[in-house]
């Protein structure tokens, strides 16, 4: 079981790392520029991407499920149909998105506060960001249709091909060209449909014979598509909540000014570091758990979900350890600013909690998912989110300021990690596969 985990495990952990690690490339570029508001922007422009991007992370984790789970029973023509709706969806949102970019560049703006050279650099950066919507949401389909068929290197291959060039296109374009938060914004549109490219090449290279089961009457049939929003909504909306507390920490931030800002943005990436991290065992999960589910083999569902406690445990406190006693070169590596690295250390041991505190809900996240169990972990997350985070804020923010931001998101993951390990015994274990 431990070596199933670790072939799905493996590859979707270099997959998700290079996330966090093209966000730190970004902010060690643009941290080396004088202007401190090139880092401001990069935050606020990347939560509207989150808020639209992520939003949309059931095309992803709900294609990852069903295919899974069709996978475990064989079913090559819902196989072929799951990818074919998720794509029709995929490309629906993002000519929606590009359709209403100017509106939504406004509103952000209203919401996300920042001072005034931040937001015009943010602006400029989300304007350009945005024409990358129909490849960064097709990839999250085809990410998680790989992932569905048991193939973690396909979407491993592809992350490594996109970050690359995207790396490489920071470098020539602001270092080179002398742009600054435009060049990384173009950068990432060059890459993201690179990579699209590139899924659709390996997609009839290795897959096209599922074209086969393709059925127009399948297609045709509305009332699939609603089963399949249907199911995928409680995913939806978990990450709009999930979203809503991740953009509500760094628009807080933002009203600190543009030093703080930079302070909780340097150190927001150490949990993403770990979370994606960590999400290479949760994309495992999905998997693996989607597979004996539609399986109905109860038996290695079980120990599958024991071994990947086991996992999470040695690596939560491998991180801990790291964020410990090398927290402060990790700051070093991402920015040279002095006034930013000192401004960052009384806040520098919220992110030694991170990775103790949250391993539990990534887990659970991926078992849900792949057991389709999608009600439940909505519900877990309306709790840790209205019932822990919202009041936690506001009851220790004017007492511990920025100390309350950190605390009020340690709680939130924490609680969201205890009510999914609560709901699991009736959710999960006791739920008929």
């Amino acid at each position: 079981m431990n070596r199933k985990i670790l072939q799905l495990a493996i590859p979707n952990i270099i997959t998700n790392i290079t996330v966090p690690l093209l966000g730190m490339v970004d902010l060690a570029i643009l941290g080396r520029l004088e202007d401190t508001a090139f880092i401001g922007a990069i935050a606020l422009g990347g939560t509207i991407f989150n808020f639209l991007y992520w939003g949309f992370g059931f095309l992803r984790m709900g294609t990852s499920g069903f295919t899974a789970q069709y996978y475990g029973a064989e079913n090559n023509k819902e196989i072929i149909m799951t990818l074919i709706r998720a794509l029709l969806i995929a490309f629906s949102a993002s000519f929606l998105i590009l359709a209403l970019q100017k509106p939504i560049d406004y509103f952000s703006f209203l919401i996300f506060k920042g001072e005034a050279d931040v937001e015009m650099f943010a602006s400029e950066y989300f304007l350009i960001r945005v024409w990358a919507a129909p490849a960064t949401l097709g990839l999250y389909v085809m990410y998680g249709w790989f992932l569905g068929l048991q193939n973690a290197k396909t979407p491993m291959l592809i992350a490594i091909i996109i970050n690359i060039l995207n790396i490489i296109l920071n470098i020539i374009f602001v270092f080179g060209l002398g742009m600054d938060s435009d060049g990384v914004a173009l950068a990432t549109v060059i890459a993201q449909y690179s990579g699209f490219i590139v899924s659709i090449i390996i997609f009839f290279k290795k897959y096209k014979y599922f074209l086969n089961y393709f059925s127009y009457e399948s297609l045709r049939k509305i009332s699939v598509f609603k089963a399949f929003l249907n199911v995928n909504k409680d995913i939806l909306i978990r990450t709009l909540l999930l979203l809503f507390v991740l953009s509500f920490f760094i628009a807080k931030s933002a009203e600190y000014g543009n030093v703080l800002l930079a302070v909780n943005t340097l150190l927001f990436q150490f949990f993403f570091v770990f979370s994606f991290f960590m999400d290479g065992f949760a994309f495992a999960a999905e998997a693996l758990v989607g597979k004996y589910v539609g399986a109905n083999d109860r038996k290695n569902l079980n120990a599958l979900i024991k071994n990947l406690f086991k996992w999470g445990i040695g690596l939560s406190l491998s991180f801990t350890l790291i964020y410990i006693f090398q927290g402060e070169l990790l700051l070093r590596i991402l920015s040279d600013n002095i006034e930013i690295i000192e401004a960052s250390k009384p806040y520098l041991f919220w992110v030694a909690f991170i990775p103790l505190v949250g391993f539990a809900a990534f887990l659970w996240d991926g078992i849900y998912i792949g057991a389709t169990a999608s009600k439940s972990m909505l519900i877990a997350m309306l709790l840790a989110t209205i019932v822990v985070f919202i009041p936690a804020y506001y009851l220790s923010i004017e007492r511990l300021g920025n100390h309350g931001l950190w605390l009020s998101l340690i709680l939130f993951l924490f609680s969201r990690g205890i009510f999914q390990t609560l709901f699991a015994s009736k959710a999960i274990f006791k739920s008929k596969p």
